[in-house]
């Protein structure tokens, strides 16, 4: 579906030119037209090809193209230069016009070349000519239905409300007085409303699974991706960043038009609880579960299109993110991303008890004795993920842990020439002393990372990008549940299915069950710790804090890692490697400056 590069190129240049006409009439004989563009089969699947390429972004490479990771709490992105804009957002400098991560353009693309696309292909001539035409023509339609559905959704959860721009292509030669340039933005709960329609007719015009596809097919749009989005973005709707949030009590239009709804409306959290439900009823999908823990966690993301896989890029630069997580010495990796002291913190002990319950006022731990963790000194004796004079900080964690975090003293992932040590103290094989390609926090994403990965001899596994599993549709289904129905015995059932896979106890049942928590506020503090240690670097905990509203306490002050200025001993001591800003305007980026230039009507983000 990706393979066409230069192809893609021209048909984009061929849909934002297709009601030029003049242009058009202007070709020369042996260039395509955009009616032989869909009038051809081939061309208008790669047209459609070229849709997927925009709206499905290849999120992969971390260091410089996304900040999901590096502007949470979880992560880090090394490199502390200006040329990388994480690091300027995390210190607080940016403003309206920095521009960083602009996707805004680029979803609005995806939303009219998709919206083209479908008015077009319908008189394809060799589609309708083919035995299949008609049922291929309205496939197609659906998976550019859902691609211009995923757009606005994208679009909604890093900007918030989008301006809905209709069903007809807006031609690219208008004037800027034109009123169809000149569109409002439509309150959220308009947006949603849209997306979820558009959602649910693009579900009846796909394949259920990928599991009725053929190979060549995966990574296409399907009945259970609609759903899944779905779900998400009613998650979304539903938390309080978007469900009665005072604080954008003057966040409205020109005309006064409220933007985002001041009165908290039970009902969205149920409508979301039903969407999850939705998919587990399916029962299309299953956790993914080995013998070991440690294997079911890893091989979720390595054996592709297993039974928790709903939607994923089939293609995607996976390599670049596992370079970016790989040992500078040891494999010739960038030791770009590495998680942060807070995230190390959260992963729980073996016995399923949380070793750090808090922090006082000075940045150092409150510490759960009870839990059996110790922060100081060497271990002395092997265990079954570590080995002797391991950091006793690391010692008989839980499995999650270890199959997210690589720390100083543990094996790289990749045996093929040996066990080899991480060393990411100042003069260890991947420490600060003498390169700029080193973890500011002394850990290393290892998540995601193939054991069969050596950048040093181009050694990658191509495999695809997974975007939605089953595992955060049951976080989302027990979060929306317990709002909804606190008590309600699915939401215990469901959150043990996926501490029982992670291999840590269970509340209220199982081999040394944990005390059930009680009542609803402490069971959504139990839901949200699980998503932050489950679904760590997966791209949702930015937007959790989010929409939860409590990025102003997790996302600003001081940040911790080790102490990478220093070789062991010293270097094992907390450290503080940033001093984060977190404004509450920043809950939202900011809409371009340059769309606003262009059309008058779009208001700015509250303080913005």
């Amino acid at each position: 579906m990706y393979r066409s590069g230069i192809v893609l190129f021209l048909l984009t240049i061929f849909s934002l030119t297709a009601c030029q006409k003049n242009f058009l009439d202007q070709v020369p004989d042996d260039r395509i037209t955009i009616d032989q563009v869909f009038n051809r089969r081939d061309l208008s699947e790669q047209y459609l090809a070229n849709i997927y390429n925009t709206a499905i972004r290849d999120h992969a490479g971390v260091t410089a193209g996304i900040p999901w990771i590096g502007c949470s709490d979880e992560g880090d992105v090394s490199y502390d230069r200006v040329d990388y804009y994480s690091f300027k957002i995390n210190i607080g400098n940016w403003n309206a016009l920095s521009n960083y991560y602009n996707f805004w353009q680029g979803y609005y693309q995806g939303i009219r070349s998709a919206t083209y696309f479908m008015s077009r292909i319908g008189k394809n001539e060799q589609l309708l000519s083919e035995p299949n035409g008609a049922e291929l023509i309205k496939q197609y339609t659906g998976e550019a239905r859902f691609l211009r559905a995923y757009c606005y959704f994208l679009i909604m959860e890093q900007y918030g409300p989008a301006v809905l721009v209709g069903d007809d292509a807006i031609p690219v030669d208008l004037p800027i007085s034109d009123p169809r340039l000149n569109l409002p933005r439509s309150s959220f709960d308009e947006c949603v409303d849209y997306v979820v329609e558009e959602l649910d007719k693009a579900a009846t015009e796909l394949p259920l699974h990928f599991t009725v596809q053929s190979e060549m097919d995966y990574g296409r749009a399907t009945k259970a991706a609609c759903m899944a989005v779905k779900a998400r973005l009613l998650l979304y709707a539903a938390s309080p960043l978007f469900n009665g949030n005072k604080d954008y009590a003057n966040f409205k239009n020109t005309d006064g038009k409220q933007l985002v709804n001041q009165t908290e409306d039970i009902t969205k959290w149920r409508r979301a609880a039903d969407a999850s439900k939705a998919i587990i009823d399916e029962g299309l999908f299953s956790l993914y579960k080995k013998s070991d823990p440690i294997v079911s966690l890893r091989d979720i993301f390595l054996d592709t299109w297993n039974s928790e896989w709903i939607f994923a890029r089939a293609k995607s630069s996976i390599s670049a993110w596992e370079r970016t997580a790989t040992p500078r010495g040891i494999a010739a990796g960038y030791s770009a991303t590495g998680p942060t002291q807070k995230q190390v913190d959260a992963y729980e002990m073996e016995n399923g008890m949380r070793p750090i319950t808090g922090y006082n006022a000075d940045g150092s731990p409150v510490i759960n004795t009870a839990s059996g963790y110790k922060e100081t000194g060497m271990s002395t004796v092997a265990t079954k993920y570590t080995t002797v004079g391991t950091y006793n900080m690391y010692v008989g964690r839980e499995p999650r842990f270890y199959v997210a975090v690589s720390y100083a003293g543990s094996y790289w992932i990749n045996p093929s020439e040996g066990n080899k040590v991480i060393q990411t103290w100042f003069s260890g094989e991947s420490g600060k002393k003498g390169s700029w390609d080193h973890s500011r926090t002394g850990y290393l994403n290892r998540k995601n990372v193939s054991p069969l990965t050596n950048p040093r001899l181009n050694k990658y596994q191509d495999r695809a990008y997974l975007m939605f599993r089953f595992g955060e549709v049951l976080l989302n289904y027990v979060e929306a549940l317990n709002e909804a129905e606190p008590g309600h015995s699915d939401i215990l059932l469901y959150l043990n299915m996926i501490r029982d896979r992670a291999g840590v106890p269970q509340y209220g049942q199982g081999a040394n069950p944990l005390p059930v928590p009680n009542g609803q506020a402490a069971m959504r503090e139990a839901i949200r710790h699980e998503r932050q240690v489950e679904l760590a670097f997966e791209y949702l905990r930015y937007f959790d804090t989010r929409r939860w509203k409590i990025a102003e306490q997790t996302e600003g002050g001081a940040f911790y890692g080790m102490n990478v200025d220093a070789d062991p001993p010293a270097f094992y001591r907390r450290t503080v490697f940033e001093t984060r800003v977190f404004r509450k305007n920043y809950y939202l980026f900011p809409v371009p400056q340059s769309e606003i230039d262009i059309d008058k009507n779009i208001v700015q983000n509250p303080g913005w």
